[in-house]
């Protein structure tokens, strides 16, 4: 019995020992990836007519304004159209039969970045339009055409800018995928989220957000791209950064831990360098219309709050 459990002993050690040489048998070799297993599976939300064709655009030329709203059956007591409704259009062109799309130039009343550089980035992306409905013409015999709202998307309103209606392109998804939330920066195409719709500024799953790239730069609609950020965003943010300046120690550690470089907490122990913390993704985007220099993309998966101001960078699933 004694030379049984000694045998056991000796098998175990030398098995130990075979292991230490090969390494942690329950970890991956350095350099090399981790198993997908550990990553969470995408479910994405596919994009619904409505995503399609009310998420709103950022164009850098203006358009053209000189057809417009000018007011519906019951104006001026009614200032709010929607589906079903008749409105006037001022303007040329218009035939009977024919759609328009209402949009809306945009303006920021609070004026309020919600991140540093973020009006000066808009100011180069272009103009934001809102996607408000879309309009058929039933009647032109008179000074202004009669439409009516065949979709709304918001409340149509007078002053709404009338444009061609142009179907939009289906988007296709990719198979459900296991996400990598620590996936290295791959040097393909990346960008940054300069606006939200509604000039949101935290987004989740389902909300459009407007990119600062666009089709010069080879982006296509159906492209995914990861929204990621650095820990060093967070530190430069008002409010994040205040976490920063916490006590990061309990109360009985010997040695407590200080934040580099800003050294916000002083310790006398390890320095936690924030510039080394690893990138990590928050989301996935998918592109559902682009301009020459911009695009519009809706979250499809998040794993945490999308950012205004947060990077995007093609996703490798591509």
């Amino acid at each position: 019995m004694k030379k049984t459990g000694l045998f056991v002993l000796l098998l175990a050690t030398a098995a130990w020992a075979q292991s230490g040489a090969e390494g942690n048998p329950f970890e991956a070799p350095q350099g090399t990836s981790p198993t997908t297993n550990s990553f969470p599976t995408q479910r994405v939300q596919t994009p619904t007519y409505a995503d399609l064709y009310c998420a709103g655009f950022i164009s850098k030329q203006t358009l053209p304004d000189a057809n417009f709203v000018a007011g519906g059956l019951q104006t001026p007591t009614t200032t709010k159209f929607k589906t079903g409704d008749m409105i006037y259009l001022e303007g040329r062109g218009y035939s009977a039969g024919a759609e328009y799309e209402v949009v809306r130039a945009l303006r920021d009343v609070n004026e309020y970045e919600t991140f540093p550089g973020q009006a000066k980035m808009l100011k180069q992306a272009g103009q934001p339009y809102e996607e408000v409905g879309r309009v058929k013409i039933i009647d032109t015999r008179n000074k202004v055409a009669i439409g009516q709202v065949e979709y709304s998307c918001d409340g149509i309103n007078p002053g709404d800018t009338a444009i061609p209606f142009a179907e939009k392109q289906a988007v296709t998804f990719h198979t459900p995928i296991h996400f990598d939330r620590f996936l290295p920066a791959s040097g393909k195409l990346s960008g940054r989220i300069v606006m939200g719709k509604d000039f949101d500024s935290v987004l989740g799953t389902g909300h459009k957000v407007y990119l600062n790239i666009g089709a010069n730069q080879g982006v296509k609609i159906g492209d995914f791209f990861r929204a990621v950020r650095s820990y060093e965003v967070d530190l430069k943010d008002p409010v994040d950064s205040l976490s920063f300046k916490a006590a990061v120690s309990e109360d009985t550690q010997k040695k407590t831990p200080s934040v580099d470089p800003t050294m916000f907490t002083k310790g006398n122990g390890p320095v936690i360098h924030v510039r080394d913390l690893p990138r990590r993704a928050v989301g996935e985007i998918v592109i559902l219309s682009v301009t020459n220099t911009t695009a519009t993309g809706m979250i499809v998966f998040a794993l945490e709050d999308v950012h205004a101001g947060d990077g995007v960078e093609a996703d490798q699933v591509q």
